[in-house]
């Protein structure tokens, strides 16, 4: 980090606690660590009680600095309307985790009008209000750059109309893929509106002064599109884990082998072999007590798979959780889970909860793509294997391996393992550099 005088930054997120969800994360541990790199933020979002969250954690709230200036505004939004036509009280996840594994009439219509009559999001309504407090914040001539997050990847358009107005130095911070999101294709776009998205995305990408990226893939990806961007513009910042979070001893259950899966998952995320290997282990080793633990947001579908592998009768399924005590539940687990959406743009994809099962310093079983940005990281890491999602005897083998060796020793625990650059902390560091370089031009 460059010992340099404050610098005064605008972040724009439209989530902001109390909004739950890796999302959140990711801005509010930037925020938390910037002042130790030398920034000085104000935070630009949406009113909470106007907000469309899917999720919610007031734990949160607690993580945010006291003296931080924090400007709320109103937004326009079609969530409302949506929960009276379905009679649902929430609404969408991410990835269509809480639908069900067939669409209503309902659903498909809402779809349908979400992916061609809100471009690029449903929440692109809160745009004109976040502009307009962003201009008089603007006015007073203080910041030196704005920071876009996304998504709803609809905020990168704030941050391109205030770079044209203002000429300010723009990072847009981009948490997930934009028109190659593994779920994109069930908004079922119309050719034109699939157009008029694209066409922002490349303007985002023209545009933006500096474009942070969560993965190595991610970048690959964006540089493959029709665009003329210098490459050294695009860093790779990936999602990372907060030491002060980790403040519990890990607990692994003595009689159980207990395996843990954190957070939302769909059908995409084919867990498929990792079921078969599970009922595999149990007809072997009756004498091992296996269970699984999802928590968080368990697709219909998925529940659907686990009860056709005839694993029901040991999962156990905890809804959402605030983050504290998702923690807890990694720090009482014998093994983890990952996977990866099953889905064409599966490379770029690595999950923000790698960062937090490396730091719990637990065996990963993970399924995705070998040769992966993530099974790059788990591999350097030594925190477990990635296993391609055909990859039944292979798998298996490393099961067994890891049964042999709990009805040893129950605590499968890593040793201390080298993932220091992954915490929020450097990570914040490593971002701060980037404005610094911009603004120093």
């Amino acid at each position: 980090m460059k010992e340099q005088t404050t610098l005064n930054i605008l972040f724009i997120s439209y989530y902001w606690p109390p909004s739950g969800g890796p999302g959140v994360q990711r801005g509010l541990k930037f925020i938390k660590y910037f002042p130790q790199a030398g920034i000085n933020p104000t935070v630009l979002t949406v009113d909470e009680k106007q907000a469309s969250y899917p999720l919610l954690d007031e734990t949160f709230i607690n993580e945010v600095p006291q003296d931080l200036e924090v400007y709320r505004t109103n937004t326009s939004e079609p969530f409302e309307y949506y929960k009276k036509l379905s009679g649902k009280k929430e609404i969408p996840y991410s990835g269509f985790a809480n639908q069900k594994a067939k669409d209503t009439f309902v659903d498909k219509l809402f779809k349908f009008v979400r992916g061609n009559l809100f471009i690029p999001d449903a929440r692109v309504g809160w745009n004109k209000h976040a502009l307009k407090q962003a201009d008089k914040l603007l006015q007073s001539s203080k910041y030196k750059a704005i920071i876009t997050t996304s998504p709803p990847h609809s905020t990168q358009l704030i941050g391109l109309k205030l770079r044209k107005k203002h000429e300010i130095k723009w990072v847009a911070d981009l948490r997930d893929p934009w028109t190659n999101i593994h779920y994109y294709d069930q908004l079922q776009h119309t050719a034109i509106a699939k157009r008029i998205d694209e066409r922002y995305e490349l303007q985002v990408l023209e545009q933006a002064d500096a474009i942070i990226v969560t993965s190595e893939d991610t970048k690959r990806l964006f540089l493959n599109k029709p665009v003329n961007i210098d490459p050294n513009k695009i860093h790779v910042i990936p999602n990372g884990y907060d030491e002060e979070d980790f403040k519990y001893p890990s607990e692994p259950p003595e009689d159980t082998f207990l395996i843990t899966y954190t957070g939302t998952i769909t059908e995409n995320y084919n867990i498929d072999v990792f079921l078969k290997v599970i009922a595999h282990l149990m007809s072997v080793h009756s004498e091992i007590n296996y269970r699984l633990r999802f928590v968080g947001k368990v697709s219909d579908g998925v529940k659907d798979k686990i009860e056709k592998a005839g694993v029901l009768g040991i999962t156990e399924f905890i809804p959402y959780v605030p983050h504290d005590q998702a923690i807890q539940y990694l720090m009482k687990s014998t093994l983890l889970l990952l996977a990866i959406a099953d889905v064409p743009s599966v490379y770029s994809n690595v999950p923000g909860k790698l960062f937090e099962y490396l730091a719990a310093n637990k065996p990963i079983v993970c399924l995705g793509p070998v040769h992966s940005d993530t099974d790059h990281i788990i591999d350097e890491c030594g925190a477990g294997r990635l296993f391609h999602y055909s990859a039944f005897d292979l798998m298996l083998d490393h099961m067994t391996q890891m049964s042999k060796g709990w009805k040893i020793n129950p605590n499968l625990d890593l040793p201390l393992i080298n993932y220091g650059r992954f915490s929020r902390r450097a990570l914040t560091e490593k971002l701060a550099d980037v404005i610094r370089d911009l603004v120093e031009e």
